[in-house]
């Protein structure tokens, strides 16, 4: 103990005002890193937050495609029966009718998959 305290006595002012400041510096770099994880967890939540939202959007943009394309399967099933019970019609115009309709709504289910896939990968 007393080689300690007599080391103590022996440094010079310029050693004990140089571990001052060492000690300064690291206090100013532990209140650095705080700020640091602050800004992490607040980015985090950010980040949390903005992918909610996205997953809504796409969740609504989604119910409006789907009802539209059950909209398409509703029509294509009317026309079905319609043209079936018309028996001037030919069934080459049923089947080029259907293939417009099923067409319209195959495009429209692929760009609906399209923006939610290139949603998921941003």
């Amino acid at each position: 103990m007393a080689a300690s305290k007599g080391t103590k006595a022996t440094r010079s002012p310029e050693v004990r005002a140089a571990r001052g400041e060492i000690k300064q510096g690291i206090k100013h770099l532990e209140k650095s890193i705080a700020e640091i994880h602050k800004g992490l967890r607040k980015a985090e939540r950010q980040i949390e937050a903005d992918a909610r939202a996205k997953a809504r959007e796409l969740r609504k943009e989604a119910k409006v495609q789907l009802a539209a394309l059950k909209a398409k399967q509703r029509e294509a099933s009317a026309t079905l029966k319609r043209v079936t019970g018309a028996a001037e019609q030919s069934w080459d115009e049923v089947k080029r009718s259907a293939d417009a309709i099923l067409a319209d709504a195959r495009t429209t289910a692929a760009s609906v998959a399209e923006r939610i896939r290139s949603a998921i990968a941003r």
